[in-house]
């Protein structure tokens, strides 16, 4: 097994398809349940190493690990939990007598990690913090397999909903020219920009602004979305968008291409398309929510696979989209497609504000915890 900053203890053949250690163990300490391993390996999610503690019964680490075990006068999992602390970092800094080397491994030798200071409280305390957090941290990971399987519905459920079968095919289909007017873009001047510090550029026409086919709400993101040293009448075109249009990223920048998002429920804000997308007005009567969740289903990707251009970065023109069709039932099965999978879109939002709550919640706890 190896470990990795951001899950512990890991098979080797998870990340590298096969086990590494072969016949000869030389190289491999055994490590027992409740022993802990420092890896002093520099990563991005671990500046100065992580240390864990190994759940299974037992396991062959890399030697180059420093390993040890806690008196039974301390609480390993809670021992576990502050060597990996991120206010660690500060005393593990200091024991770095040098740049991380060619094996990507930390100048810090066995002695020096164990030199570190630890501030511990009473076992019973170790033990309800770190049984605590434990707690927490199953019901995080709950929640995100949750997560996961709700997409995995979704997408299920998208394509018996869309895939062609006896149902499908006496679905009326188009072709896109039919269904949809592509508009065209509008030009702002200079003086209808602002500049802010004289180093970012962003349109105050509107509240919201759709770019690379996902939105954006000015009124509340303070993410700049023009740079200033790029010609600004290439980022001053856009369309005035309004209820039912339908937005469809022309490249894969951000978000894959043909990622489409639907306008719903504008009231008093201006909507703008943004750089790289495709406005369309659909010319039919479509239930609220159909075409969004059309377009970005399989059936329709499937025809916009062939039709990407580029190798470094793919992109499809408004020619080659109108290449492409449109199937849709009467206006009633419309709108029960988009109320199921509209119902699926907000339950994982709520389960995805959850696990953010819970990580911020522990985040805060550890940040407390911890001296």
């Amino acid at each position: 097994m190896m470990l990795s900053a951001g899950n512990g203890f890991i098979r080797q053949s998870d990340k590298y398809s096969r086990d590494n250690a072969g016949q000869s163990l030389k190289k491999y300490t055994l490590l027992k349940r409740g022993e802990l391993a420092y890896n002093h390996g520099a990563s991005k999610a671990k500046q100065f190493g992580c240390c864990y503690e190994l759940n299974e019964e037992v396991a062959r680490i890399p030697y180059v690990y420093h390993c040890f075990k806690v008196r039974d006068t301390e609480y390993s999992p809670y021992i576990a939990l502050t060597l990996n602390n991120t206010k660690m970092d500060r005393q593990l800094k200091r024991l770095v007598s040098s740049s991380v080397r060619m094996d990507g491994l930390l100048n810090i030798s066995y002695d020096e990690y164990m030199s570190v200071m630890l501030y511990l409280p009473d076992k019973i305390e170790q033990k309800h913090i770190a049984d605590f957090i434990e707690i927490l941290e199953m019901r995080i990971e709950k929640q995100k397999n949750l997560i996961t399987s709700l997409k995995k519905y979704k997408r299920g459920l998208s394509g018996k909903l869309f895939g062609e079968n006896e149902t499908t095919e006496r679905w009326t289909t188009v072709p896109f020219g039919e269904a949809f007017e592509l508009l065209q873009n509008n030009t702002f001047s200079r003086d209808e920009m602002s500049t802010e510090r004289g180093v970012t550029y962003n349109i105050h026409y509107g509240d919201v602004l759709i770019k690379y086919g996902a939105v954006v709400d000015l009124s509340k993101s303070k993410v700049p979305y023009i740079r200033s040293g790029v010609s600004l009448s290439r980022y001053a075109q856009s369309s005035y968008l309004r209820d039912g249009d339908i937005v469809i990223a022309d490249t894969a920048e951000d978000y894959t291409v043909g990622k489409a998002v639907e306008i719903v429920g504008v009231t008093d804000a201006k909507v703008l398309s943004g750089l790289h997308t495709i406005p369309c007005r659909p010319k039919i009567s479509f239930a609220p929510m159909y075409l969004g969740y059309f377009i970005n289903s399989k059936r329709f990707r499937t025809q916009i696979l062939p039709l990407i251009q580029g190798t470094k970065v793919s992109s499809i023109s408004k020619s080659e989209i109108l290449k492409t069709s449109i199937a849709f039932p009467s206006f009633g099965v419309q709108s029960q497609i988009a109320t199921m999978l509209y119902a699926l879109d907000h339950k994982i939002d709520i389960c995805q504000a959850c696990v953010q709550e819970l990580v911020l919640t522990k985040e805060a706890l550890l940040q407390q915890l911890f001296i």
